[in-house]
């Protein structure tokens, strides 16, 4: 089928109407282009747009097309009815490299139904002029098109730029300027757009700095230029990362947390101020790192930098006050600063941890994305947590070129299944090489022998029985509404609500009773955590930093704490920006100060290396959240082994979410460190995950709290026991039961529990109903009695010693 298909029809005979085409689904019959050209000539041409002739022509033209929704606004250019012979400003058109957009099919078919117009469009464009432009597609391209009245010298002279095809001669970039002055000289007229211009400029400005860096940096990373560049030393890989950043201008340092991408981004900074002569550098950053980047720039440069902060009017007044070479604002306030920013005009934006960006539908990344400078610098050890679109989102703000259209991509690295559900990845690996000339990335083991050691462990603690109640409640909602899906594939926005509530209920109850009712603390993971900071914290220099996605966690071992009196600051997205910094020093300065409480929200971008413990109360969604807390101690400037203690309730949904951890490291790791190129979901993601946390909730221990943490301790300190006096596998990390002496202990103990759990209470009620013990098989219908039952070695101990008691009384 053709890109651009046309319907004839006979004198009399209305005309066939178009089928409409599917967004979600390709017809059979087109290639992938086809039906992305086919998407956009349907949506332009039924949209409500305005439009507007900026020239003298009637049809060959550059027009305004408006949308009175968006407020946005673009330049078509029409020169003909084909693909690629007209040109537009909006985004779209510029990356996806079909030759149109909506708003030249917009354009287009207005002019098609006008009387007069339409004749002239399908006659073609003969201009008088000639004209130089850019032309989009593939790969950008500058062309040559002479006009009627092109004389024979504007001929001769472009032939010495342009080749046989009209396309600009690879070395002519350098000239291309004395070429438009020597055909201004001439009669003919010529006429260049605007896009070309820039285009080369790009060109001529990458030329320009691998010659300045070549020259002022000849040996590369052990250059001597190095050694007077800022006020501390480099390691030789954060030498490589500022030269990188510097000789490619726009471009993204993804190294793994804790490995110094600030430093590489100020000493980059340097390197363009000394060479290319930038003056104005806008940092954008969380609001809690703005402080403390305007502390690492006054001590590692000479440079001035500025915070800005307050309402709106100290704003403004913070982006006017001259003389600050550095300019910090935070993610929050580009929407309503943008008019700030682009009168402040500067050369290079750095954005720190740029994951705030993935989602390109938020606000946020719609207006960072509309930060105009020459240079930019992204900081994020993230770029990709869960999706590719992440990572597209991010590339953009460097490169909006450099991973071509995003159906393409999508679709050439996408697993679907026959309903359209993405069920894996493939070809990852090509991701980075098309990516090398703008990314760059080392992880910790490449440069291990400068980085301390760093020892993991997972604790895992018991279920009360007050918590396995909650916990089955919600999973019980979970199983129902899983249940559904696979039964209907639909789930309503109702159902989703429902589906992250429970499921967020389910991890929240994992820690204690507490974070769901705010009145009960049933719950051993606080009480586990006081019992190991016991330990950790005979060491007089031991500083612990203790991290929960929820606030109300830390709320509940600040009484432990001030009991045992261990002094801490409690450090969230509620404290105010300018205290935040005041409590990273108390911690840091103050040897009373023991522990650092944070949440997620407020931890983001930390340097607390002077801690040498991370205790997690709780397992974040996702891997690079997990290691961005590490990351906040285990990083270059810790001088002592760093403990890592995860905290996770045995048998719960924080046990399923670790093989959903496992899956996002390796996309992470497909496409960034060089992983396995094809990755394989093993079904939809939802449904995936949603068998993990129907068989990891199956089933609530409700024993007593175990040793597990002193065990833990143990490791660290690397006292060494008995196999099978420990209850950690060393080999696999999963807890392991040890057999019991007696085979029938086991079974009397459960038996005893249930007995105890249905035994009447003072009041006269049983602790737990019978009917409590009653549960409905979602899938039958039947019921079932739902009885706890030891561990299964237990069971099959108890099962031998039962044969062997019916062995004994047959003989």
């Amino acid at each position: 089928m053709s890109a651009r298909s046309a319907i004839s029809t006979k004198s009399g005979k209305k005309k066939a109407k178009t089928p409409k085409i599917s967004r979600l689904y390709k017809p059979a019959e087109m290639t992938l282009e086809e039906w992305q050209i086919e998407l956009r000539r349907q949506f332009g041409r039924e949209q409500p747009f305005r439009i507007k002739n900026l020239g003298n022509h009637p049809v060959f033209s550059e027009f305004q097309v408006a949308n009175p929704e968006s407020k946005n606004s673009y330049r078509v250019r029409i020169r003909g009815r084909g693909l690629g012979d007209n040109a537009c400003t909006c985004p779209d058109f510029a990356t996806n490299t079909l030759g149109t957009c909506k708003h030249i099919e917009f354009a287009l078919a207005k002019l098609e139904r006008g009387r007069e117009s339409a004749p002239q469009l399908r006659n073609g464009f003969r201009p008088s002029f000639s004209e130089i432009y850019l032309q989009y597609g593939a790969r950008r391209e500058v062309r040559f098109q002479p006009g009627s009245d092109c004389t024979p010298a504007l001929s001769r002279l472009a032939a010495d730029v342009f080749d046989d095809e009209g396309v600009l001669k690879p070395d002519a970039a350098e000239t291309f300027d004395r070429f438009l002055e020597k055909a201004g000289e001439l009669d003919s007229e010529l006429r260049c757009g605007d896009d070309v211009l820039a285009y080369l400029a790009e060109v001529r400005d990458a030329s320009l700095r691998k010659r300045l860096i070549d020259e002022a940096f000849p040996k590369g990373m052990r250059s001597a230029a190095f050694k007077d560049l800022i006020k501390v030393p480099l390691y030789d890989y954060q030498c490589e990362g500022a030269l990188f950043a510097a000789k490619a201008g726009r471009c993204l340092i993804g190294d793994e947390m804790g490995l110094g991408k600030t430093i590489q981004a100020i000493a980059a900074a340097e390197i363009m101020a000394r060479l290319y002569g930038v003056e104005r550098v806008l940092i954008v950053c969380p609001t809690s790192l703005k402080h403390q980047w305007q502390r690492e720039i006054e001590k590692f440069t000479e440079r001035t930098a500025g915070t800005i902060n307050g309402l709106r009017p100290a704003r403004e007044e913070g982006f006017k006050t001259p003389g600050h070479f550095f300019k910090i604002t935070n993610y929050d306030t580009v929407h309503t600063d943008l008019d700030l920013i682009a009168d402040w005009s500067p050369d290079l934006v750095i954005l720190d941890e740029a994951q705030r960006i993935k989602n390109w539908s938020t606000r946020v990344a719609r207006s960072v994305k509309k930060i105009n400078s020459t240079y930019a610098i992204v900081l994020t050890g993230t770029p990709l947590e869960n999706r590719l679109e992440e990572l597209i989102s991010i590339v953009q703000f460097v490169d909006r070129y450099r991973l071509g259209p995003t159906f393409k991509m999508l679709h050439d690295h996408q697993d679907r299944d026959e309903a359209g559900k993405v069920i894996g990845y493939k070809n990852l690996d090509r991701i980075g090489q098309t990516l090398a000339p703008v990314l760059i990335r080392r992880q910790k083991d490449q440069v291990l022998d400068q980085l301390p050691e760093r020892i993991d462990s997972t604790v895992f603690v018991p279920m009360t029985v007050e918590q396995g109640k909650y916990h089955a409640e919600n999973r019980e909602v979970v199983a129902r509404l899983v249940q559904k899906w696979r039964r209907y594939k639909f789930l309503s926005e109702s159902d989703k609500q429902k589906l992250m509530i429970a499921m967020q209920n389910m991890r929240m109850v994992c820690d204690s009773t507490y974070l769901l009712d705010q009145s009960t603390d049933h719950g051993v993971k606080s009480t586990e955590a006081a019992t190991l900071l016991g330990e950790l914290l005979e060491r007089p220099n031991t500083k612990v930093v203790v991290f929960s996605q929820w606030l109300r966690m830390h709320e509940l071992l600040v009484p432990k704490l001030k009991q045992r009196g261990w002094g801490h600051v409690m450090f969230h997205g509620g404290v105010p920006s300018h205290k935040r910094k005041d409590l990273v020093d108390q911690f840091r300065d103050d040897p009373k100060c023991r522990l650092f409480l944070s949440t997620d929200a407020g931890g983001v971008g930390l340097n607390l290396q002077f801690a040498s413990v991370v205790m997690n109360m709780d397992l974040p969604w996702n891997p690079a959240v997990l290691e961005q807390r590490i990351g906040r101690v285990h990083r270059l400037g810790q001088k002592q082994p760093v403990r890592v203690v995860n905290f996770v309730a045995k048998g719960t949904i924080e046990e399923g979410m670790l093989s959903v951890l496992s899956f996002k490291k390796s996309l992470f790791a497909g496409v960034l460190d060089g992983g396995a190129p094809n990755i394989s979901f093993g079904g939809t993601k939802l449904n995936k995950f949603m068998e993990t946390v129907e068989s990891v909730t199956s089933t609530i221990t409700e024993a007593p709290a175990n040793n597990d943490a002193r065990e833990a301790l143990s490791e660290f300190d690397g006292a060494s026991k008995p196999t099978n006096q420990r209850n950690k596998s060393e080999e696999s990390g999963e807890e392991k039961s040890a057999p019991a002496d007696n085979p029938w202990s086991g079974l009397l103990q459960a038996g005893m529990a249930l007995l105890q759990q249905m035994a009447p209470a003072k009041n006269g009620e049983s602790k737990a109903p019978v009917k409590a013990l009653v549960q409905r098989d979602d899938k039958t219908g039947e019921s079932f009695l739902r009885l706890p039952v030891p561990a299964p070695d237990v069971v099959e101990q108890a099962l031998k010693a039962l044969g062997s008691l019916l062995e004994g009384l047959r003989k």
